[in-house]
C-alpha cells in the first residue's frame, strides 16, 4: 500500500481533473494517463501508474483509490457508492466540492492563527536579542553603582550575569525546547487536544473553531446524506474529517448513539459538550429537518450561513487579537523600562541628596 503523504495539492488536482474527463466521456485508464501527463511530481505519477495497473487488473475503482491511501474513509465510500449505483461522475463531482471545501475551512483556520503566531515569535526573537545582547552589558554598569538596586533590576541583572557567561549554549537549547514545546502541544496526534484547549480558551479564535466546525459539520453530513450513505458512517466520516478532538468524540459519540438507535436529537443531548460546540439554535434547526424529512437540507443551509460567520470571524480576528497580543508586548517593555530607569531614579536622588 502507498502512503502519499504530503500529497495534499496533487489529490485534489487530481480527483477536480478526473470527474471532468470522466464526465467528458473519455475512459478512465485515458483520464489517467491525461492527468499523470500533467502531473510533475514523481510520487503522484507512482500513484497513478499503480492504478491503472489495478484497473487493468479488474480491481474497481473505489478500491484502487483505497489502495492509493490519498482519499479519506468517507471520500472512498462515496466513490463506491457512485460505482454501484452507476451516479460515478455525480459522486466524483461530490468528492471533488468537499475537498475543495475541507482545505478552505483548514485554510481559514490557519490564516486565523498567522498573524498571533508571527507577532508571538517575533517578540521572542527580539526580547532573546535584548537579553542576549544588551543584558550582559546593562548588567556591568548596574553593578558597579554603588546603590540598592530594585529587585526588578537584580532579577535583570542575574539573567544578563548569566546569558554572558552562558547564552552560547542556552538560546539554542531554550529554541529547541520551544520548537519542541510547540510539536508537543499543537502537532503531536495523542497530545495535540492540549493545544486545541488553550485554544479555546483565547477570545475570537474559539467563536473562529466553532463556525468552521459547524460548517463542515452542516456541509459534509448533508452532502453525505444527500448522496446516500447512511449516516452512521457519514458521522464516521466526519470523525475522521475533524482535527479537532472534542469535535472527533461528538462525531463518534453520534455514531455509535444512533447505531444503537437513538435519533439525532437525542444523541446531540446526550452528549456531555454539545451545547459547548453546537450553537442551540443549530440543533433545533437539525431536530426541525430530522423530524420534517429534510435533514440534509437543513444541514446545507447550516454549512452555508456557517462558512459566511467563519469568513468574517477571520478577517476580524485581528482586530480581537490586537489588543491582547499589545498587552503581552507592552507588559515585556515596561519591565525591561522599569529595570533600567529605576535605578537611574534611585541614582538622581543620592546625587541630589549628595550636593545639598
Amino acid at each position: 500500500m502507498f502512503y502519499a503523504i504530503g500529497l495534499s495539492k496533487e489529490r485534489d488536482y487530481f480527483v477536480e481533473n478526473l470527474s471532468m474527463l470522466i464526465s467528458s466521456g473519455m475512459p478512465i485508464t485515458n483520464a489517467l494517463d491525461s492527468i499523470s501527463a500533467e502531473l510533475r511530481t514523481k510520487r503522484m505519477k507512482k500513484v497513478i501508474s499503480d492504478m491503472k495497473i489495478d484497473l487493468d487488473s479488474g480491481v474497481a475503482l473505489w478500491k484502487t483509490l483505497s489502495n492509493t491511501s490519498l482519499f479519506p474513509e468517507h471520500s472512498i465510500s462515496l466513490i463506491r457508492l457512485g460505482e454501484e449505483s452507476s451516479n460515478l461522475i455525480n459522486n466524483l463531482k461530490v468528492v471533488a466540492v468537499e475537498q475543495a471545501k475541507n482545505r478552505v475551512f483548514k485554510s481559514k483556520l490557519r490564516s486565523a492563527m498567522m498573524y498571533p503566531a508571527f507577532v508571538l515569535v517575533l517578540t521572542f526573537i527580539v526580547g532573546l536579542g535584548i537579553a542576549w545582547f544588551i543584558l550582559p552589558k546593562l548588567a556591568t554598569v548596574f553593578s558597579q553603582l554603588k546603590i540598592t538596586l530594585p529587585l526588578i533590576t537584580k532579577i535583570l541583572i542575574s539573567a544578563g550575569v548569566f546569558l554572558g557567561n552562558y547564552g552560547k549554549f542556552v538560546v539554542p537549547l531554550a529554541i529547541i525546547l520551544v520548537i519542541a514545546l510547540f510539536f508537543f502541544i499543537f502537532i503531536l496526534p495523542k497530545t495535540r487536544f492540549i493545544g486545541q484547549w488553550i485554544l479555546f480558551l483565547i477570545p475570537g479564535i474559539r467563536d473562529l473553531i466553532k463556525e468552521v466546525e459547524v460548517a463542515r459539520l452542516g456541509y459534509l453530513l448533508g452532502t453525505l446524506l444527500q448522496a446516500g450513505v447512511q449516516i452512521t458512517h457519514a458521522f464516521d466520516s466526519l470523525a475522521s474529517a475533524t482535527e479537532i478532538s472534542l469535535y472527533k468524540k461528538l462525531y463518534k459519540h453520534m455514531s455509535v448513539s444512533i447505531e444503537d438507535g437513538s435519533s439525532v436529537q437525542k444523541s446531540l443531548a446526550s452528549f456531555k459538550y454539545t451545547n459547548r460546540l453546537i450553537p442551540s439554535p443549530v440543533q433545533q434547526l437539525i431536530s426541525t429537518g430530522e423530524q420534517s424529512g429534510t435533514l440534509s437540507e437543513s444541514l446545507l443551509g447550516i454549512g452555508q450561513t456557517f462558512e459566511a460567520k467563519a469568513d468574517a470571524s477571520t478577517k476580524n480576528l485581528t482586530t480581537i487579537l490586537e489588543p491582547i497580543l499589545l498587552v503581552i508586548v507592552w507588559l515585556g517593555v515596561v519591565a525591561v523600562a522599569l529595570a533600567v530607569i529605576l535605578p537611574i531614579y534611585s541614582l538622581v536622588g543620592k546625587f541630589n541628596a549628595g550636593s545639598r
